[in-house]
Protein backbone atom coordinates (compact mmCIF):
# COMPACT_ATOMS: atom_id res chain seq x y z
CA UNK A 1 0.00 0.00 0.00
CA UNK A 2 1.40 3.05 -1.24
CA UNK A 3 0.65 6.35 0.81
CA UNK A 4 0.53 9.86 -0.64
CA UNK A 5 2.82 12.07 1.13
CA UNK A 6 2.27 15.98 0.32
CA UNK A 7 5.57 17.31 -0.04
CA UNK A 8 6.48 20.25 2.66
CA UNK A 9 7.51 22.90 1.33
CA UNK A 10 10.64 25.27 2.85
CA UNK A 11 9.87 28.88 3.67
CA UNK A 12 10.66 30.88 1.34
CA UNK A 13 13.77 32.81 1.99
CA UNK A 14 12.25 36.33 0.74
CA UNK A 15 9.23 35.77 3.22
CA UNK A 16 10.15 37.26 6.86
CA UNK A 17 8.02 36.00 10.03
CA UNK A 18 5.36 37.91 11.36
CA UNK A 19 6.66 39.49 13.88
CA UNK A 20 4.14 41.21 16.55
CA UNK A 21 6.56 43.68 18.45
CA UNK A 22 6.78 45.41 14.57
CA UNK A 23 3.58 47.10 15.23
CA UNK A 24 4.24 47.97 18.35
CA UNK A 25 7.36 49.34 17.29
CA UNK A 26 5.41 51.52 14.40
CA UNK A 27 2.98 52.52 16.85
CA UNK A 28 5.37 53.72 19.36
CA UNK A 29 7.22 55.52 16.89
CA UNK A 30 4.07 57.66 15.92
CA UNK A 31 3.27 58.57 19.11
CA UNK A 32 6.36 59.71 19.90
CA UNK A 33 6.53 61.82 16.63
CA UNK A 34 3.08 63.11 17.07
CA UNK A 35 3.92 64.38 20.51
CA UNK A 36 6.93 66.11 18.90
CA UNK A 37 5.72 67.76 15.95
CA UNK A 38 2.58 68.50 17.46
CA UNK A 39 3.69 71.43 19.31
CA UNK A 40 5.88 72.33 16.43
CA UNK A 41 2.68 72.56 14.15
CA UNK A 42 0.59 74.40 16.87
CA UNK A 43 3.35 77.17 16.94
CA UNK A 44 3.77 77.68 13.78
CA UNK A 45 0.13 77.68 12.73
CA UNK A 46 -1.24 79.40 15.31
CA UNK A 47 1.09 82.49 14.13
CA UNK A 48 -1.05 82.39 11.26
CA UNK A 49 -4.29 83.09 13.74
CA UNK A 50 -5.27 86.69 15.09
CA UNK A 51 -5.04 86.26 19.14
CA UNK A 52 -9.24 86.53 19.83
CA UNK A 53 -8.88 83.22 17.34
CA UNK A 54 -6.59 81.48 19.80
CA UNK A 55 -8.71 82.62 22.57
CA UNK A 56 -12.11 81.52 21.35
CA UNK A 57 -10.94 78.04 19.88
CA UNK A 58 -7.28 77.67 21.04
CA UNK A 59 -7.21 74.27 18.88
CA UNK A 60 -8.69 75.32 15.82
CA UNK A 61 -7.05 76.05 12.65
CA UNK A 62 -6.38 79.38 11.46
CA UNK A 63 -10.42 81.23 9.53
CA UNK A 64 -9.15 82.96 7.97
CA UNK A 65 -5.39 82.70 7.18
CA UNK A 66 -3.49 85.75 8.74
CA UNK A 67 -0.43 86.77 7.36
CA UNK A 68 0.66 90.05 9.36
CA UNK A 69 1.72 87.84 12.18
CA UNK A 70 4.83 87.02 10.40
CA UNK A 71 4.96 90.64 8.60
CA UNK A 72 4.97 92.47 11.82
CA UNK A 73 7.63 90.03 12.50
CA UNK A 74 9.83 90.09 10.13
CA UNK A 75 9.78 93.75 9.34
CA UNK A 76 11.76 94.36 12.60
CA UNK A 77 14.99 95.41 12.73
CA UNK A 78 15.73 93.88 16.31
CA UNK A 79 14.35 90.46 14.52
CA UNK A 80 17.28 90.62 12.25
CA UNK A 81 19.86 92.00 14.32
CA UNK A 82 19.18 88.76 17.30
CA UNK A 83 19.35 86.60 13.91
CA UNK A 84 22.63 88.12 12.74
CA UNK A 85 23.98 87.29 16.60
CA UNK A 86 22.37 83.91 16.82
CA UNK A 87 24.55 82.94 14.20
CA UNK A 88 27.73 84.36 14.23
CA UNK A 89 27.90 82.46 17.55
CA UNK A 90 26.10 79.19 16.35
CA UNK A 91 28.94 79.09 13.60
CA UNK A 92 31.48 80.22 15.97
CA UNK A 93 30.56 77.74 18.62
CA UNK A 94 30.09 74.98 15.78
CA UNK A 95 33.42 75.59 14.45
CA UNK A 96 35.21 75.51 17.57
CA UNK A 97 33.70 72.51 18.65
CA UNK A 98 34.13 70.77 15.50
CA UNK A 99 38.22 71.35 15.12
CA UNK A 100 39.33 71.19 18.94
CA UNK A 101 37.08 68.35 19.46
CA UNK A 102 38.39 66.39 15.93
CA UNK A 103 41.70 67.66 17.27
CA UNK A 104 41.27 65.77 20.45
CA UNK A 105 39.16 62.37 19.29
CA UNK A 106 42.47 61.83 16.57
CA UNK A 107 44.96 61.94 19.61
CA UNK A 108 42.78 59.97 21.98
CA UNK A 109 41.52 57.49 18.30
CA UNK A 110 45.41 57.11 16.62
CA UNK A 111 48.28 58.25 19.48
CA UNK A 112 49.15 55.82 22.29
CA UNK A 113 50.28 56.85 25.40
CA UNK A 114 50.35 56.50 28.95
CA UNK A 115 47.30 57.69 30.47
CA UNK A 116 44.84 57.91 27.21
CA UNK A 117 42.07 55.73 28.78
CA UNK A 118 42.20 57.91 31.92
CA UNK A 119 42.12 61.11 29.34
CA UNK A 120 39.25 59.74 27.79
CA UNK A 121 37.37 59.02 30.57
CA UNK A 122 38.06 62.35 31.82
CA UNK A 123 36.06 63.88 28.78
CA UNK A 124 33.03 61.17 29.28
CA UNK A 125 32.98 62.32 32.78
CA UNK A 126 31.85 65.31 31.27
CA UNK A 127 29.06 63.95 30.26
CA UNK A 128 27.54 64.04 33.70
CA UNK A 129 28.46 67.21 34.84
CA UNK A 130 24.78 69.51 34.80
CA UNK A 131 26.18 73.09 32.65
CA UNK A 132 23.54 75.08 35.15
CA UNK A 133 26.41 74.15 38.15
CA UNK A 134 28.99 76.08 36.11
CA UNK A 135 27.26 79.20 35.33
CA UNK A 136 27.59 81.73 38.23
CA UNK A 137 31.62 80.52 38.64
CA UNK A 138 31.49 80.81 35.01
CA UNK A 139 30.36 84.49 35.03
CA UNK A 140 32.64 85.43 37.45
CA UNK A 141 35.61 83.87 35.61
CA UNK A 142 34.34 85.63 32.34
CA UNK A 143 33.40 89.04 33.90
CA UNK A 144 37.52 88.83 35.20
CA UNK A 145 38.28 88.69 31.99
CA UNK A 146 36.76 91.61 30.58
CA UNK A 147 34.91 89.38 28.16
CA UNK A 148 31.60 89.80 29.27
CA UNK A 149 28.79 90.93 26.86
CA UNK A 150 30.84 89.74 23.82
CA UNK A 151 30.14 86.77 21.60
CA UNK A 152 33.32 85.15 23.32
CA UNK A 153 31.86 84.98 26.33
CA UNK A 154 28.99 82.32 24.87
CA UNK A 155 31.45 80.90 22.63
CA UNK A 156 33.91 79.75 24.57
CA UNK A 157 31.82 77.91 27.47
CA UNK A 158 30.08 76.14 24.77
CA UNK A 159 32.84 74.96 23.18
CA UNK A 160 34.09 73.51 26.00
CA UNK A 161 30.23 72.34 27.29
CA UNK A 162 29.89 70.39 24.11
CA UNK A 163 33.79 69.01 23.76
CA UNK A 164 32.42 65.38 25.62
CA UNK A 165 30.28 64.32 23.40
CA UNK A 166 32.07 65.61 20.28
CA UNK A 167 34.92 63.48 21.43
CA UNK A 168 32.63 60.38 22.74
CA UNK A 169 31.20 60.53 19.22
CA UNK A 170 34.53 61.31 16.83
CA UNK A 171 36.65 58.54 18.74
CA UNK A 172 34.93 55.58 17.41
CA UNK A 173 34.66 56.69 14.06
CA UNK A 174 38.52 57.50 13.89
CA UNK A 175 39.87 54.17 15.94
CA UNK A 176 37.86 52.08 13.15
CA UNK A 177 39.86 52.79 10.64
CA UNK A 178 42.71 50.54 9.55
CA UNK A 179 46.20 50.90 10.24
CA UNK A 180 46.37 49.92 7.13
CA UNK A 181 45.26 53.21 5.50
CA UNK A 182 47.20 54.84 8.21
CA UNK A 183 51.00 53.00 7.14
CA UNK A 184 49.97 53.38 3.37
CA UNK A 185 49.56 56.91 3.85
CA UNK A 186 52.99 57.06 5.89
CA UNK A 187 54.45 54.80 2.88
CA UNK A 188 53.24 57.25 0.36
CA UNK A 189 55.03 60.36 2.49
CA UNK A 190 51.81 61.51 4.45
CA UNK A 191 52.77 62.43 8.09
CA UNK A 192 50.08 62.36 10.62
CA UNK A 193 48.44 65.70 9.33
CA UNK A 194 48.28 64.27 6.01
CA UNK A 195 46.76 61.03 7.47
CA UNK A 196 44.10 63.17 9.05
CA UNK A 197 43.31 65.42 6.94
CA UNK A 198 42.95 63.14 3.75
CA UNK A 199 41.67 60.23 4.99
CA UNK A 200 40.52 60.61 8.51
CA UNK A 201 38.14 63.18 7.52
CA UNK A 202 37.00 62.14 4.27
CA UNK A 203 36.05 58.84 6.11
CA UNK A 204 34.32 60.51 9.24
CA UNK A 205 32.30 62.75 7.69
CA UNK A 206 29.21 61.21 9.01
CA UNK A 207 30.24 61.84 12.81
CA UNK A 208 31.63 65.52 11.98
CA UNK A 209 28.53 66.40 10.54
CA UNK A 210 26.83 64.98 13.68
CA UNK A 211 28.56 67.11 15.94
CA UNK A 212 28.55 69.80 13.87
CA UNK A 213 24.76 69.74 13.69
CA UNK A 214 24.42 68.92 17.28
CA UNK A 215 26.44 71.79 18.42
CA UNK A 216 24.74 74.47 15.82
CA UNK A 217 21.13 73.34 17.09
CA UNK A 218 22.09 73.45 20.84
CA UNK A 219 23.44 76.98 20.59
CA UNK A 220 21.15 78.23 18.55
CA UNK A 221 18.58 77.55 21.48
CA UNK A 222 21.12 78.29 24.40
CA UNK A 223 19.15 80.69 26.51
CA UNK A 224 20.09 80.83 30.24
CA UNK A 225 24.10 81.36 29.22
CA UNK A 226 23.54 84.47 27.04
CA UNK A 227 20.79 85.61 29.14
CA UNK A 228 23.80 85.88 32.44
CA UNK A 229 26.88 87.06 29.75
CA UNK A 230 25.14 89.32 26.98
CA UNK A 231 23.66 92.63 28.88
CA UNK A 232 24.13 94.40 26.10
CA UNK A 233 20.69 94.81 23.63
CA UNK A 234 22.62 94.85 20.68
CA UNK A 235 23.93 91.31 21.28
CA UNK A 236 21.09 89.34 22.35
CA UNK A 237 19.75 86.41 20.42
CA UNK A 238 17.46 85.19 19.33
CA UNK A 239 15.92 83.15 22.57
CA UNK A 240 16.82 86.14 24.30
CA UNK A 241 14.41 87.94 21.46
CA UNK A 242 11.81 85.68 22.10
CA UNK A 243 11.48 86.70 25.49
CA UNK A 244 11.96 90.28 25.34
CA UNK A 245 8.91 90.18 22.74
CA UNK A 246 6.45 88.36 25.05
CA UNK A 247 7.43 90.55 27.74
CA UNK A 248 6.31 93.58 25.44
CA UNK A 249 4.03 92.25 24.03
CA UNK A 250 2.24 89.80 26.24
CA UNK A 251 -1.31 89.82 25.01
CA UNK A 252 -0.20 89.34 21.24
CA UNK A 253 -0.26 85.84 21.75
CA UNK A 254 -0.38 85.54 17.80
CA UNK A 255 2.08 87.70 17.59
CA UNK A 256 4.89 85.56 20.36
CA UNK A 257 3.75 82.36 18.19
CA UNK A 258 4.80 84.15 15.14
CA UNK A 259 7.90 85.24 16.48
CA UNK A 260 8.84 81.95 18.39
CA UNK A 261 8.10 79.90 14.74
CA UNK A 262 10.88 82.25 13.27
CA UNK A 263 13.25 81.80 15.85
CA UNK A 264 13.17 78.42 15.69
CA UNK A 265 12.77 77.46 11.89
CA UNK A 266 16.76 78.05 11.33
CA UNK A 267 17.68 75.23 13.52
CA UNK A 268 15.11 73.26 12.74
CA UNK A 269 15.72 73.45 9.00
CA UNK A 270 19.33 72.85 9.83
CA UNK A 271 18.63 69.55 11.91
CA UNK A 272 16.50 67.99 9.12
CA UNK A 273 18.42 68.64 6.04
CA UNK A 274 20.91 66.84 8.12
CA UNK A 275 19.03 64.23 9.68
CA UNK A 276 20.42 60.87 7.30
CA UNK A 277 23.89 61.82 8.47
CA UNK A 278 23.11 62.22 11.86
CA UNK A 279 21.81 58.68 12.19
CA UNK A 280 24.89 57.57 10.51
CA UNK A 281 27.64 59.35 12.68
CA UNK A 282 25.48 58.66 15.64
CA UNK A 283 25.29 54.46 14.89
CA UNK A 284 28.91 54.53 14.37
CA UNK A 285 29.56 55.96 17.48
CA UNK A 286 27.35 53.29 19.26
CA UNK A 287 28.93 50.65 16.98
CA UNK A 288 32.58 51.97 17.78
Amino acid sequence: MIMAVNPVHPPSAGRRPVSWGTPLTYALALAVAAVSIAPILYVIVGGFRTTPQIVADPGGLPDPWVFDNYTRVLTQSKFWQQAFNSGVIALGTTLGVVVLGLAAAFVLARYSFRGREGLYTFFTLGLLFPAGAAILPLYLMLRDLGLVNSYYAVILPQVAFQLPLTIVILRPFLSAIPRELEDAAAIDGAGRLGFLWRIALPLSRPALVTVGVLAFVASWNAFLLPLLVLGDVDLHTLPLGVQNFSSQFSTDTAGVLAFTSLAMLPALFFFTLAEKQIVGGLQGAVKG
